[in-house]
């Protein structure tokens, strides 16, 4: 087994599971059935979750070496010193491989009449093109940084992206500067088209083009610019100063990460032993820190943005969210609820029920309050603004908005700021616990009575991610269902009182022995001769005790399928351990998203749809809540999906013992599961 390979027996180790499903995302961008601009956002995508897993895990592990601690037991038996450098190793080999999918996909796009060329490829029209695009645009927000061993050199931006200028001077002496590359300007400039030709020019090369005008006041003989890039610490630190609110603690904290402990350093690999030696010593940065060579460009992330140029044979073919039979835009979506419950999939069908669901309560004059918790809002967020709406027609909205949504701090708390000035009643989750749950509950004067209207989702109500994640919301008048909804707010307001649910199962309290109790009965039927199965579907299972309690349910007999995403510390497929489990991960065009638990057979399942994945923090540190299906339509319509999800033989990789992400091939009808669900939910609207 090689280093990287490392593990114990039992489990995967967290870090290492996580880089391998970013290898699956390397994969997409390596695929020549991707549409070729899919393929580069692709390269972005993977680029952004390394920088996240920098910020967050490396960091994490690297604060456990630092305090003197082994921390063998929460690393799935491999050491934290040790596993920095197996990180740093897997990491090395993925960023050159990536290198090379990046340079094969330009001479891809090349064949394509598009060409990303460098300052040395200008030709005299493009160049007077530059030369004003520079003096309009990029020099008002460039930041310019000279260098010298008397000035300190300030501290550089979290994943911020920096030219390393070293200038050889008339005197042979030698002068440094940083550029800090705008976040404000679009990383890649259009230039204008040549015939039949699109050219595209990165930044960093505009810059490299533009050095002699940047530092014309300088006596040089040479000049030369390199990419650095530093990611740091992204744990929030919080003061304990009284005076301050909340809002203001969490807010100064986000612009504390800006300056937070550097884990990772980046640099161009063609830079200067002299420039990098000098760059190292000015951030105090040493060998014990991951330092990274790379290529001539980083933040690579930038290319989730890359311009499509017109180009829809490049992209995906666009899906049109379907509508669902029902529920219509043009009448009341509480009339619709009240006869029957709905099932919202999105992306495939339309997110902006949701959104209509909500407007409709901020008009409704019988409406009298709503209750929701908002985890991640969208920069332009509907719901945001459609509760502010309710508060100012005189409804009492009550809003739980998580402020420590990880690296969607601000957009919460420009919203939890803009929502308390309308007369909207803020709740800020309960001390030691992060509220995950994604639910509303509305109350509605009918009869003389409040009855109670709601939807409960495996997402964020959040418009943007709403076009790429998958995820179920149920629509639902269940009285006793959303009873229980309503205790959980209760909870917020008096979270030292322990609740009592009927239907829902809810972190931090019941998750755990619910779900032992629910895997508990497959382990009885299979006693008894029955058939016991259990289905599950998230984005990530790391937590050892759930881990374990599934290996005693496979070793009792108990078929188990799993779909996993993203991090899967279980090991399936051993004998004696884990034979009846398998697990696939899907990645592909959508980004799957969905929680979702289904315990026995079709006929006598107990199907949920929930906001928690099997991860510590899931189970014992956030407010969770997974729903019951109830309705049998639904019931089958999750099944149904699911089926297909696990049919997959296109886009699914085998998670095993292996870790090599291979590709769960056989010879069945080919089936990529995103389109056949989408063509599913389209025959059951036609049909």
């Amino acid at each position: 087994m090689t280093k990287a390979n490392k593990q114990n027996n039992t489990y995967i180790n967290r870090e290492i599971s996580w880089l391998q499903f970013n290898a699956r995302v390397l994969q997409e961008a390596s695929d020549t059935t991707v549409p070729l601009i899919e393929r580069l956002r692709f390269l972005g995508i993977f680029s952004n979750n390394l920088d996240e897993f920098f910020k967050v895990r490396y960091a994490t592990v690297k604060r456990i070496v630092e305090a003197g601690k082994g921390g063998k037991n929460q690393l799935g038996g491999i050491k934290a010193k040790e596993l920095l450098e197996i990180i740093t190793q897997i990491v090395i080999k993925q960023q050159s491989k990536s290198l090379d999918i990046l340079n094969t996909i330009k001479t891809k796009l090349e064949e394509e009449n598009i060409y990303i060329i460098d300052e040395t490829q200008i030709d005299n029209a493009q160049h007077n093109f530059i030369k004003k695009h520079f003096v309009e645009n990029v020099s008002p927000a460039l930041v310019t940084i000279i260098l010298n061993d008397l000035v300190q050199l300030p501290n550089l931006k979290d994943t911020g992206a920096y030219l390393a200028v070293r200038m050889i001077m008339s005197d042979n002496s030698k002068q440094f500067a940083l550029l800090e590359i705008p976040k404000s300007i679009n990383r890649f400039v259009e230039l204008p088209k040549q015939g039949d030709k699109s050219y595209i020019i990165l930044i960093d090369d505009l810059l490299r083009h533009c050095l002699s005008d940047i530092f014309n006041i300088f006596d040089y003989k040479s000049i030369s610019a390199h990419m650095i890039k530093i990611s740091r610490d992204a744990e929030l630190d919080f003061e304990s100063d009284l005076s301050k609110s909340f809002i203001e603690k969490i807010s100064d904290s986000v612009k504390h990460r800006q300056v937070g402990e550097p884990v990772r350093f980046v640099y161009d690999k063609t830079i200067d032993s002299d420039t990098l030696e000098y760059l190292m010593s000015k951030m105090g940065i040493d060998d014990t820190d991951s330092i990274i060579p790379g290529g001539r460009y980083h933040n690579r992330r930038d290319y989730m943005g890359f311009p499509s140029l017109g180009r829809t044979d490049l992209l995906y073919n666009k899906i049109e969210p379907l509508r669902i039979k029902g529920l219509s835009f043009e009448s009341s979506i509480f009339e619709a609820i009240a006869a029957k419950e709905y099932l919202l999939y999105a992306p495939y069908h339309k997110f902006s029920y949701i959104v209509k669901f909500l407007r409709e309560a901020a008009l409704d004059p019988k409406v009298r309050t709503i209750k929701i918790t908002i985890y991640r809002l969208a920069e332009i967020s509907h719901i945001a603004s459609s509760l502010i709406n309710a508060a100012i027609n005189g409804k009492t909205v009550t809003v739980s908005i998580e402020l420590q949504a990880r690296f969607d701090e601000q957009a919460n708390i420009n919203y939890a700021q803009q929502m308390k000035d309308e007369g909207v009643n803020l709740i800020f989750g309960v001390q030691g616990l992060k509220v995950h749950s994604k639910m509303c509950v509305i109350e509605r004067e009918e009869e003389n009575k409040l009855k109670r209207y709601g939807f409960i989702s495996t997402g964020n109500f959040n418009e943007s991610t709403a076009k790429i994640y998958t995820d179920y919301t149920l629509f639902t008048s269940d009285q006793s269902i959303l009873k229980d909804v309503n205790k959980i707010f209760n909870f917020f307001g008096a979270n030292y009182k322990i609740f009592r649910y009927k239907h829902l199962i809810t972190s931090p309290h019941y998750t755990q022995s619910t779900i032992y109790k629910l895997i508990d009965a497959e382990i009885e039927k299979v006693k008894n001769g029955e058939t016991g199965r259990i289905r599950l579907k998230m984005n990530s299972i790391s937590s050892y005790v759930m881990i374990d309690k599934l290996y005693e349910a496979s070793r009792a007999g108990v078929k188990i399928q799993m779909i996993v995403r993203g991090i899967c510390c279980l090991i399936p497929g051993v004998e004696g351990m884990s034979e009846n489990i398998e697990v696939i991960s899907v990645v592909d065009k959508f980004l799957e998203h969905s929680r979702l638990y289904i315990f026995g057979e079709d006929d006598d399942s107990k199907v949920y749809i929930s906001s928690a994945d099997w991860m510590t923090r899931n189970i014992d540190t956030r407010v969770e809540v997974s729903c019951p299906i109830y309705n049998d339509a639904l019931k089958q319509e999750i099944i149904d999906t699911y089926a297909i999800c696990w049919s997959d033989n296109v886009k699914a990789r085998l998670i095993n013992t292996s870790q090599e992400n291979e590709y769960k091939l056989n010879d069945k009808q080919k089936v990529r599961s995103q389109l056949a669900i989408y063509d599913y939910y389209k025959n059951k609207l036609e049909n």
